[in-house]
């Protein structure tokens, strides 16, 4: 997260000025046509481009819920001007496309934009857009584009940004102001430099219980001893940062003592992914990510759910086992909040890349330290511990929604998915 941060408060790139190549005896036009989406309209506009021997510049087309929008920037000659718009209109009428002519500059051309901002909500609603673009107003930040990502489980849209010759420290006085708001209208919001430090992310490491799956191991193994309520006493006010892990731990190992080593199978055999888990490590090998898990709890426990969900790298503590029963301590160090840091670098050193190619996933204080050193920081439906540290807060139910967050769209996935036959979407509660 360091590096992120540093990134998000560096001096980006000004906004400059590039002279484009006109051709001698051209003048600038921008040309717009906007009308319902069709077969041939693009290829009916460049045709009479060509035939009035226009010179291409810049061209942007989108299209939106089946309306088509289609600008060029070009270079014509200027006696060519009316006789090119005549022929247009008259050319894009038989599509139902409206034409429009503006004169132009080529002397100057935006710059990048420098942030991208992710909103996510169930649902989002026209105040929450209101109030984040009066936020980006308010220090001086442009919305350059804005896109739907996600339609399930939750809505998604992602922004691109640009703050003009930003100050060193903007960013994070903005970062602040959106992580209010986003608490304010009950929303999750994400903001990062945009570039290509924002797509060079490659490695995803996640915390094990209450991330990656539903539930606390070391409560399930609890619950055969008769002492859940106990222990889980004790995990919460170490996941709230009270206690320290490593204490805390073998205090609550030490309530295992006796169990059989069966215990461990049946525990494994019940634990629940959390909603989405499966899409979003699917999707991120897909994209070549290096896929981990780091956790506080027992590599008894996540060993064969790593082997399932193929994951590249894992770590977790050992529970020692004497004559097949649980001996209530823990083999060699324990995976503190230290161990948790240190692995995630080790991870990054193996695979060859960089700490801001990282991304941490967590929900409690013993995640502090992975999340701080890693390129992009995520709190999962976390303790408030975690959430002051962390570049962004997701806090829905839903895995998934971290591949919004990183810029993956909801469209991507599926047809992914269509294409390998792993499609699917489970109907959500109201």
């Amino acid at each position: 997260m360091q590096e992120q941060s540093n990134a998000l408060t560096s001096q980006p790139s000004s906004s400059h000025e590039e002279s484009v190549a006109l051709a001698p005896g051209l003048v600038p036009i921008v040309i717009t046509a906007f009308g319902k989406d069709r077969p041939g309209v693009s290829a009916t506009f460049f045709r009479v481009l060509s035939a009035h021997g226009v010179q291409v510049l810049d061209v942007e087309q989108s299209v939106f819920r089946s309306m088509l929008s289609l600008g060029a920037l070009v270079g014509v000659a200027e006696d060519k001007v009316d006789t090119l718009r005549e022929g247009l209109v008259e050319s894009l009428k038989g599509h139902g496309m409206s034409v429009k002519f503006d004169s132009a500059s080529t002397s100057q051309r935006s710059s990048a934009s420098t942030h991208a901002i992710v909103v996510l909500g169930n649902p989002v609603n026209a105040e929450d857009i209101s109030r984040i673009g009066q936020t980006l107003a308010d220090y001086g930040a442009n919305i350059d584009t804005i896109r739907g990502i996600a339609d399930y489980p939750v809505t998604g849209l992602e922004l691109l940004v640009s703050i003009p010759n930003p100050k060193p420290g903007a960013g994070i006085p903005l970062r602040a102001a959106l992580a209010e708001l986003a608490q304010a209208q009950d929303i999750d919001i994400a903001i990062e430099r945009d570039g290509l430090q924002r797509r060079s992310k490659r490695l995803i490491c996640f915390d094990v219980d209450s991330t990656l799956i539903t539930g606390e191991v070391i409560e399930m193994l609890a619950a055969h001893a008769g002492r859940e309520a106990e222990v889980a006493a004790v995990t919460e006010r170490a996941m709230r940062g009270e206690l320290d892990f490593a204490e805390s731990l073998h205090e609550r190992v030490k309530a295992l003592a006796g169990l059989p080593v069966s215990v461990l199978e049946e525990v494994s055999n019940s634990i629940e992914l959390t909603p989405g888990a499966r899409t979003t490590i699917r999707t991120l090998k897909r994209l070549g990510y290096k896929c981990g898990a780091v956790s506080g709890g027992f590599i008894q426990i996540l060993e064969p759910l790593a082997k399932e969900l193929g994951l590249d790298f894992y770590k977790a503590n050992t529970l020692e086992i004497e004559d097949g029963k649980l001996t209530g301590r823990v083999v060699g160090g324990v995976v503190d909040r230290q161990e948790k840091a240190r692995s995630l670098k080790a991870f990054a050193e193996q695979s060859g890349l960089h700490m801001h190619q990282t991304v941490a996933v967590g929900d409690g204080a013993n995640d502090i330290d992975m999340l701080s050193v890693a390129g992009l920081g995520i709190a999962f439906n976390a303790k408030p511990a975690l959430k002051e540290i962390a570049d962004t807060s997701v806090n829905v139910p839903f895995m998934d929604s971290i591949l919004f967050m990183l810029g993956i769209s909801r469209d991507e996935i599926d047809i992914a998915d269509r294409e390998d036959g792993t499609y699917r979407r489970v109907p959500l509660e109201q």
